[in-house]
């Protein structure tokens, strides 16, 4: 254990010395949307207040989201809201497993303010009312949740079960950078319920627009790329897309309500899809969502009347290459991180 910690502090001071201070202006932590619970039957006992397990009378605030902020020093461009993907909260856009900066300190350093949010029933955002109960996250009756290290970190595309990497990986090598990629992984504390967290998100985005006076670049993940689509157009400036579980099907209210805001988007892809283990179901299920990624790509450019204004990165196309479903934590990030930024910046943001 002191190894550990000792490794972990060399990492840190490292990094330290290598950047340039980050001045940020103001920081903080907000709530955003959510609902509150209807008094459970019967009077409040004042008296025994929180030894009263029968909690009547009580209220709860619950399926909100909840944003940490910085704000950086000096002129600030379009700013971003980070949105995790399934089993992640806002941490993993904050650094990387050999301990370099993430993708918001970067971004930060280009005087974009980072809105990082945990979605409803995550991380700081945990309260629910209904605690989580399915195959997929629990298992004995829900008594227990569900283990996954191995089955998330090959679904990933990392490699074919912890701890092997596939050839020419970006991924941090060494076991200390997987203990810390692995304890970023969070539970459910409620099922996934895709429309209220786009709800949450919705008030997200409506209060960055109050605190910045912008619209956001929305950054969203996996599955969080879902919900983002079930979000809100109006306080959108753009969307980065990071490998989303699918896009809008075409045609459907949530497609028509992107085509008619014209809002600018950009998908990104990383390796290890059409080069992928065949005998791995993941490989295929990876395929169809970069199909069906450019097919919204193609129709939308197209009913928009804008042939540039979705795109679809695959990464190995621009010979970038190694790149799992968390490049934004890979020895790469910054480089994909300057391309996000060339594009961002060739939409005016």
């Amino acid at each position: 254990m002191k190894k550990f910690a000792a490794v972990l502090l060399f990492a840190l001071l490292a990094g330290c010395a290598q950047a340039e201070p980050l001045v940020i202006k103001a920081q903080g932590v907000f709530s955003s949307g959510g609902v509150v619970t209807e008094p459970l039957p019967g009077e409040f006992n004042v008296s025994d207040n929180w030894l009263d397990y029968s909690r009547k009378g009580n209220t709860a605030h619950v399926d909100h989201a909840n944003t940490f902020y910085q704000i950086p020093e000096g002129e600030n461009k379009t700013p971003i809201v980070y949105l995790h993907g399934y089993g992640q909260t806002r941490t993993g856009w904050q650094s990387t497993p050999d301990m370099r900066e993430g993708w918001s300190d970067i971004f930060l350093r280009k005087g974009r303010a980072a809105f990082l949010v945990d979605q409803p029933r995550r991380g700081a955002a945990g309260s629910t009312v209904k605690v989580v109960n399915n195959e997929l996250d629990t298992r004995d009756g829900g008594k227990e949740f569900n283990p996954g290290d191995q089955a998330w970190y090959t679904h990933f595309r990392i490699g074919r079960g912890t701890p092997n990497r596939y050839e020419g990986s970006q991924f941090p090598a060494g076991e200390d950078a997987l203990n810390q990629f692995l304890c970023q992984m969070t539970v459910n504390t409620g099922d996934y319920d895709v429309s209220v967290m786009g709800k949450a998100l919705s008030e997200v985005l409506k209060d960055v627009r109050k605190m910045t006076g912008k619209k956001v670049i929305y950054l969203t993940h996996s599955q969080g790329g879902r919900v983002g689509w079930q979000t809100d157009a109006e306080n959108i400036a753009a969307i980065v897309a990071i490998e989303p579980g699918f896009a809008p099907e075409v045609g459907s209210e949530n497609y028509k309500k992107f085509v008619n805001a014209k809002i600018p988007m950009i998908f990104y892809f990383g390796d290890y899809i059409l080069n992928g283990p065949e005998d791995i179901k993941s490989t295929g299920f990876w395929k169809s969502v970069l199909d069906q990624c450019k097919d919204f790509a193609e129709h939308y450019n197209k009913d928009v009347g804008d042939a540039n204004l979705a795109s679809v990165i695959y990464l190995p196309d621009i010979n970038i290459t190694g790149n799992s479903h968390f490049m934004f934590q890979e020895l790469n990030n910054k480089e994909i991180a300057e391309h996000i930024e060339a594009w961002l910046e060739s939409k005016g943001l």
